[in-house]
């Protein structure tokens, strides 16, 4: 969970993720989890910036041979 994601925008200071929003985002990692779990695997969940969060799982690891993520499309105006 970045916590960016959590902040007030900067043009009308509303909040980014409303209560709702995130709750629905709780509850799908939650089933995510359960989900992976009954299949014999597991979810790593961490709170921080992604760029300092995916560096200290790296780190932890130790024997990482790719790291692949995706970029959020930001809509041009």
């Amino acid at each position: 969970f970045d916590p960016r994601h959590y902040l007030r925008t900067h043009c009308y200071g509303w909040p980014k993720t409303g209560p709702h929003r995130l709750r629905f985002l709780l509850e799908s990692v939650k089933d995510l989890r359960e989900t992976l779990k009954r299949k014999g695997s597991t979810l790593v969940v961490r709170k921080g910036k992604p760029e300092d969060v995916v560096w200290d799982l790296i780190t932890q690891l130790g024997s990482v041979t790719a790291v692949v993520f995706h970029e959020e499309v930001k809509e041009i105006l």
